[in-house]
């Protein structure tokens, strides 16, 4: 198993902003999980780790003249559901584990406005077969409406 799995937020700002959402079409997640993640592609990506595994987010905008960049990583609370009515699988609901803050660093550890990357570890404490639901909030250049937000991502532990 790899030490870091990077997944990467590509999203069409003008289209975001127009539609005032990030649906539509509008993002695509994609990892290169070697565990076996779902829905590559989608808003909807579960991307599978494991625990002490560092996860790395990174956004990329589509259009070349509005920027786009992590604004927060949240994890939802009761937002993981089982997969499966498997007895081995918690019942719903499961609280997520308590994560460490994530810090938006560059590549060199200072932050940088022209690829935005955040980290995280995977916490021990993340039940397995449980996709825990997280808040990716994107700021997409400047204003009042800037800020949109998709509750659909999750991480899965394998």
């Amino acid at each position: 198993m790899k030490e870091k799995v990077s997944i990467v937020v590509m999203v069409d700002a003008v289209g975001a902003l127009s539609d005032r959402t990030l649906h539509n079409g509008n993002i695509s997640l994609v990892d290169d999980s070697s565990a076996g993640s779902r829905h590559q592609g989608t808003p909807d990506l579960v991307t599978a780790v494991v625990p002490g595994q560092v996860v790395q987010w990174t956004s990329i905008h589509v259009d070349v003249q509005t920027p786009v960049e992590i604004q927060a990583i949240e994890f939802l609370p009761g937002a993981a559901v089982p997969l499966s009515e498997d007895p081995g699988v918690p019942p719903y609901p499961v609280e997520p584990p308590a994560v460490p803050a994530i810090d938006a660093t560059g590549s060199d550890g200072q932050e940088n406005h022209d690829l935005l990357v955040w980290e995280g570890i995977v916490p021990y404490t993340m039940a397995p077969g449980v996709p825990y639901r997280y808040r990716l909030s994107l700021k997409l250049h400047e204003g009042p409406n800037s800020v949109l937000h998709i509750d659909s991502p999750a991480l899965l532990r394998v």
